[in-house]
Parts: C-alpha cells; structure tokens; sequence
C-alpha cells in the first residue's frame, strides 16, 4: 500500500497550481445565446454571421454542429470557417451523428459553433443533453455561440403547452440562459415567417402545410413571440440591475421577501415549481422547495418516489434551497420553517382528498390558511387528479391478498365460537368479540384489511346473531349506530397504528443516519495511515449501501488508479474508468443516475477539499435495478466529505 500512495508534496503542489489557475490563468468560456420564439426566425443564420465577422476579425472560430436543413443562405455562411468533423454513434443498427466534444476540447478554439442547445443527445453519448456538452466546453475555457427557441426553456414549458397544446420535451435548464454572458433575441414577425413557410424556406412543403395547422397557427406565434420579448426584457432589466450594484448605483432594492412551494410525489408538482420559479424571478427573492414526510402520507409506490425525486431535482436545476423536513403534521412543520425563514408566501397546489376523506382526515391547504396568520398563502393549480403516480392512487398489480384471506378466516373463526356460546352470550358481548379480529387486522396488514375485516365482521354479526338470524334485515335499528361505530373504531385503531408504524420507521432511519455518520467518523478517525483509511472507508460504505464500492486517486502523473476496493472480483471496466475519470477533471458527480454518462453502471462522487478534487468514490449497486433515494444521497455525500478530510489530512 505504501508503493502506491501518492507522494504528499507533488499532491500538495498540485492544489496550489490548481488555486493559481483558477485565480486568474484558467477562465471560463463565454455563452451567447440566439434566442428565437420559433423555428424559421434566422437563429442559425444571425448565429453564422457573428462567426464570419469573429472570424474576419481574426479570432479563432470553428463550427461544432450546425444544423442547415439544406437553407442555401444559411450553407453559403459556412463558407470559410473550420468545420470539426462530427462523432459516429452506432444505435439501433443506425451510424448516426452527434458533435465530437473531445474533438472540440483537443482543438481548443478561442470561439465554437454549437447549434440547437436543448437537443437530446443519441443514447451512448458522454452526456444526455447537447447543453452539457456545452458547459463542458465553456468550463475548459471555449466561448461557446448557440441557438435556442423560447419553447424549451424549463421554467416556461407549462406557459408553452397552454399556448400551442404541445409538451416540450426538450428542455434547457433555465440556470444556462441565466449563466450566458449575452442573449440575443432574434425576431421575424409572424407574417414574415409564415410567409416563409409558405415558401419552403422553414420546412418541406408537405412538411410545411401540416405545421400551418397546428403549431404555426398565427395566434400560437403571436403569443410565443410576446413571451420571447418578455423574457429578454427580463434578462436585460437584470443585467442593469447587476450593473446597478456592481457600481453602486443608489436604487431601492427588493428586501426580505422569500418564497416557499410545497412538493410531493405527483407530476402536478413540477408545473408548481415552474410557476414559482418565474415568480420567484419577478419579484427577485430567494425560493424554497419543502417536501415533509409525514405520517399522515401513506405508504408510496416505486413509481411515486421516482417522481418524488424527480420533483426535487427539478427544484435544484430551477434553483430553490430544496428542504427536506419530517414530522406528524405537515401545515406544522411547514409554517414553523417558513416563520425561521422570513418565508411571506407559500404556494401550494389544491387539496387532491374528497370532501368525505377531508372531513375525515382534514386537509393540509385548510390547516395552511388557517394557521398562516401573517403569511400569504396562494393556492394554484387544478383540483382534479392529474397524476398517474401519486402515492395515494398507486395499486400494485401484484397485490398481496393474503391477509385479505387470513383476516377473513379469523373472523370466520370468531363468528363459528359465537355461534357455538350464542345462547349463553348476549349478542352484544359476541359483537364485542367480533371487534377484535377487525382492530387486529388494521393493526397488523393495515388499513385497507382493517376496513375490510369490519365490514365483514358487522355482515357476520348481522346475519347469525341479530333477529331476524339468517337475514341481513335488523329488527331492531338501535343496532345501526352500534355497526357505524364498529367500522369507525376499527379504521381509527388502523389510521392510529399506520402513523405509529410511519413515525417509527422514520425514527429509525434518521437513527441508522446518525448512527451511520458517527460509526463512520469514529472508525475512519482511528485508522493508522492512508490504506488503512480508503479500506475502512469502502468496507463501512459497502456495508451501508449494499454495493460494490472503490475509491481512486491520482498518482504523480495525476492519471487515477484504484487504491481500495470493497470486491476485488469486480474489476473496474474501460467505461467505468473513464466516468471516474471525468468526474476527476470536472469536479462533478457521473455515472449512473446523473445526466452524464448515465448508461454506465457504477456512480462517480468527487472527494472534495475545499472545491479542490483530491479522488473519486464509485458506487456500483449489486442490484442493477435499484439505485439511491435522495436521502441516501445525502448519506453518501457526508460519508464522502468525512473520507476526503481524512485523506488529505493523512497526506499531510
């Protein structure tokens, strides 16, 4: 081990040189953007002139991936300028083509040419989404020219589908526009472009006549146009306002308001962050993104929880402070949190429970209002149910009937005693007895059993020991409330051990998190030197997540190299090393569940110091089809952060 520990001074000299690089000699790439509210404007065309004039102009210009669809006009602007080839992927038994970033990055121009930023790159390609590859290109230094059509901005796609009927799939993550050293709108008016259209210049005619009806409609262009207008309006009136304070111009500023949306599992909730977040944007005030697991929620799918987290990290790329909060009441926990927080409004989307399950289990939006005092609560959104997914409505295909049985024969069982001692028990007291099979069943397999054990058990209580016996007429209605009351103690017992049941489980993964953390400080603490620390490290990480686990670092020539793994059976394949090893260069989490090199199996997490990448901790789940929830997540986060500290501390 002590053969392939890295030598602490060249580590430590790197860090410095990496610090002097990042203070003055490596900056970033430039981002302008072509901004159009439609397909056919002149982006590519207003794009290429800017490229011809940067390249009269002596600078460094190449074309990445431009896309002509055969426009003379727009081909001839090509002329002059270098034209990197472009990558062949093989899919579906197809040779299809995407840019050569590597290519781009090898070639390191002063300026590069990349075409249609919201583009889904071809499955096997290093990043999902081209306008990753666009980022990769800025952070190595590359100023990067692209275009971009107002319908595949994120925080606008439910603004775009009112407007033209049509879901964007496409969508540009709205921190990229924010992030762009310029946007340039470019305009045509919808006269013009239809006129365009007509003519072929936009699409092919049969193409085009198809188009005309239905998302180049005059009305659709008309509003998709205002909304680009707007939008750069808003991005002008943020640059003044950034040139205001980098000069400190006297201006009266937006204080102390901050904005808070609640978040669940269902797809609702991703049009309630977009619209928070373009409020968020009006006003200028920060957002939070709260979800609170509570007891009161039941039980969620798969299916659920995939689009839980989906939920939050849209909220991240939208920029909210996503907050994770767990107690019995959700109205609580989320008013509590919004008065710490200065919060002067909450946005939550309406109640999706019936007005029977509110007059049962109440509503959180009507504990909202109630309780608010001060605070602002705007209620948005559809009341009827939209999602697929969400928790409450989710039914296994493959539903366990087993205790719907077991409970049955129970209560069979209860009812054949009685019936044997029916002469010498009161038909209240067997009634009595039937009660506790129904509270049992809704203690044990829940409240769905619960409920159908009593409804069963009344019937049975009913039928052989109430007058007219072997009937379901009652003779005597003094017992109709006894059999309400029966059905409504047992869902109350079963709601009642439901939450007990929740609040445990939930206790004792905030435990086990804990636990986990100081179990893992504690043991990496007392290691002896480097290898002790990385075999440690993979040994408590294994056991935590079930999965195979390695840690790289650098060695002098600063190429990674394993240096402990959990499994020595696994090797680390060719892709593997090469997610590592962009994750190493980038600083960024890859791999599996991530937006880059997602086909891969293993998951690549920075060990950080400081912003300063030191190694990489991989994460190979044993079962393929599982991966980590967002609390997990955070769990490996901070067991990665504690293994950083001691390794750099073991280097010194």
């Amino acid at each position: 081990m002590e053969e392939k520990r890295p030598d602490p001074d060249s580590l430590i000299e790197k860090i410095k040189q990496d610090e002097e690089s990042n203070a003055g000699n490596k900056k970033k790439g430039k981002l302008k953007i072509f901004l159009g509210y439609c397909a056919g404007v002149g982006k590519t065309y207003r794009m290429l002139q800017e490229a011809s004039l940067k390249k009269k102009n002596d600078n460094d210009v190449v074309i990445g991936i431009v896309e002509t669809h055969n426009r003379k006009e727009t081909e001839a602007l090509l002329w002059g300028l270098e034209i990197i080839p472009r990558k062949k992927i093989e899919y579906s038994g197809l040779a299809l083509e995407e840019m050569d970033t590597d290519a781009v990055l090898n070639r390191h121009p002063s300026v590069v040419i990349v075409d249609e930023l919201a583009h889904t790159n071809i499955p096997g390609s290093r990043h999902n989404k081209r306008f990753q590859d666009v980022e990769e290109l800025i952070n190595a230094g590359i100023d990067v020219f692209t275009t971009l059509n107002i319908q595949h901005i994120e925080s606008l796609n439910d603004v775009i589908q009112q407007i033209s009927g049509i879901k964007v799939n496409e969508r540009v993550r709205d921190r990229i526009i924010e992030s762009a050293a310029e946007v340039e709108l470019v305009d045509l008016t919808p006269e013009k472009l239809l006129d365009r259209l007509k003519e072929g210049k936009v699409y092919i005619p049969p193409k085009a006549e198809q188009a005309m009806h239905k998302f180049f409609r005059k009305g659709n262009l008309l509003a998709l146009r205002e909304l680009s207008l707007k939008y750069t309006a808003k991005q002008v009136d943020e640059d003044i306002r950034s040139f205001m304070k980098k000069n400190a111009v006297p201006s009266p500023w937006a204080v102390g308001s901050r904005i808070l949306v609640g978040i669940s599992a269902s797809y609702t909730t991703e049009r309630l962050l977009r619209f928070t977040h373009r409020m968020a944007q009006d006003m200028d005030v920060e957002w939070f993104a709260v979800y609170v697991e509570s007891p009161q929620k039941i039980d969620e799918s798969k299916a659920a929880r995939i689009q839980l987290e989906k939920n939050i990290r849209l909220a991240e790329e939208l920029g909210a402070k996503v907050v994770l909060l767990s107690g019995a009441n959700m109205a609580d926990e989320m008013l509590n949190f919004s008065k710490s927080k200065n919060v002067t409004l909450i946005i939550v989307g309406p109640s999706k429970r019936t007005h029977f399950e509110r007059l049962i289990k109440g509503s959180v939006v009507d504990e909202l209002v109630s309780k608010s005092g001060g605070i602002n609560i705007l209620i948005t959104g559809e009341r009827k149910y939209e999602s697929p997914v969400y928790a409450r409505y989710i039914t296994s295909s493959k539903r366990d009937y087993r205790t719907y049985f077991l409970s049955l024969v129970i209560i069979l069982t209860v009812t054949a005693i009685g019936w044997l001692l029916r002469f010498k028990i009161e038909p209240i007291n067997i009634g009595m007895l039937l009660l506790l099979p129904s509270i049992a069943s809704g203690i044990l397999w829940g409240i769905r059993v619960g409920l159908f054990a009593s409804i069963v058990a009344v019937c049975c209580f009913d039928f052989f020991f109430i007058t007219p016996y072997l009937s379901f007429r009652v003779s005597d209605l003094r017992y109709l409330p006894s059999f309400m009351v029966f059905i409504l103690v047992s869902a109350a017992v079963s709601f009642l051990a439901k939450s007990i049941r929740q609040e445990t489980e939930s206790s004792r993964n905030r435990e086990r998190f804990v636990y986990s953390l100081y179990s893992f400080s504690r043991d990496i603490i007392a290691a002896k030197d480097l290898g002790d620390i990385l075999n440690r490290a993979v040994k408590h990480i294994a056991e935590a997540f079930e999965s195979d686990v390695i840690i790289l670092l650098p060695d002098n020539s600063g190429k990674l190299s394993a240096k402990s793994r959990s499994n020595e059976n696994v090797p680390l394949s060719e892709m593997e090393l090469a997610v590592a090893t962009w994750s190493y260069n980038n600083g960024k989490p890859a791999g599996k569940g991530t937006d880059t090199l997602s086909s891969s199996g293993i998951y690549c997490l920075p060990l950080k110091i400081q912003d300063k990448t030191i190694g990489i901790i991989g994460l190979k789940m044993v079962n393929a089809g599982r991966f980590l929830t967002p609390e997990q997540e955070q769990l490996f986060e901070s067991f990665a952060s504690i293994a950083a500290l001691a390794i750099i501390k073991s280097l010194i």
